[in-house]
């Protein structure tokens, strides 16, 4: 009986530790993986000055849905609920990311404008005084085409401002210019398995750019479907088809005009790697959007 005291008694201490150390895991603050990377996110966001001087409500929004991602997960809620709540968040702070950067670049534009304006004010004032003092005409028209120079640098800087605005929002698209054009190449992952139906991720990528053509309304799009060689030329055919016929349906849904969306299907010509193994093949099998220039003009294949 002594004995069986004497090991309880050493026992108690380790099993008091152990309590101790159960009671103090179950009390630390539960996290993800997905959360940390959203917190990470907002912290690069609040640091960013276009995000706060133009897109301080949407960052409010931001800010609003990771805290209720923090606050399920400091009530140790399940992992998934916590997930899709960070995902929600990091949605909402790369959204709100997006907003700055292109409310900047419109920013930039109609400072260019205002200074092209004044610079026209300048111009029809100038022609007045021309009608009133022909002696100085001379001068009056060394004056007007220095102020024209001044317009047509405006104009330049103006439309070197879309560009780059236009330059920017594509490489989130991972567009390539080429002879044809700029293509945005949407690959087989964005579809599902042998389907003609996009993806979630495939839809995003589709909304992106339907952004651009609206802001953008003088540019259409050419929508090209390709496919690798297996199976038969017929059901390549459909497939290149139907996937191109997926693209456009996405962007008239989500805004685009559908005579700004010409589609074409080739099957399993113009491949753009080996038909010789999976990975190939995989690239083989894919829809290219050739954006046109600023006329509306698409050079042909």
């Amino acid at each position: 009986m002594k004995k069986i005291l004497f090991i309880r008694s050493k026992l108690t201490p380790v099993l008091l530790a152990i309590t101790v150390l159960v009671g103090a895991c179950s009390s630390m603050p539960k996290t993800t993986s997905l959360l940390d990377q959203t917190r990470s996110d907002y912290v690069l966001a609040q640091n960013d000055s276009k995000v706060m001087n133009y897109a301080r409500s949407e960052m409010k929004q931001a800010g609003d849905a990771l805290t209720q991602a923090n606050d399920a997960a400091s009530k140790k809620e399940s992992d998934e609920k916590i997930d899709k709540l960070a995902y929600l968040a990091k949605q909402k702070i790369a959204t709100t990311q997006e907003i700055a950067n292109q409310r900047y670049a419109e920013a930039e534009i109609a400072n260019a404008g205002k200074e092209r304006d004044q610079i026209r004010l300048d111009q029809r004032s100038l022609e007045a005084n021309q009608e009133r003092a022909k002696a100085n005409q001379a001068n009056a028209i060394a004056d007007q085409s220095r102020l024209a120079a001044q317009v047509a640098q405006g104009e330049t800087i103006e439309a070197q401002a879309r560009a780059a605005q236009l330059e920017k929002q594509l490489a989130d698209l991972a567009a390539k210019k080429t002879e044809r054009g700029i293509i945005i190449t949407i690959g087989d992952v964005l579809f599902g398995t042998d389907l003609a139906r996009l993806n979630p991720e495939g839809m995003r990528t589709t909304q992106k750019l339907a952004d651009i053509l609206q802001q953008n309304p003088q540019r259409t799009v050419l929508v090209d479907g390709f496919t690798d060689n297996t199976g038969s030329p017929e059901h390549n055919q459909d497939l290149s088809e139907r996937r191109a016929s997926a693209v456009r349906s996405a962007l008239q849904l989500a805004g685009v005009n559908r005579d700004r969306i010409a589609i074409r299907g080739y099957g399993m010509s113009y491949p753009i790697a080996a038909n010789d193994t999976p990975a190939n093949r995989q690239l083989n099998r894919r829809v290219e959007i050739v954006l046109s220039d600023a006329t509306g003009k698409i050079a042909p294949r």
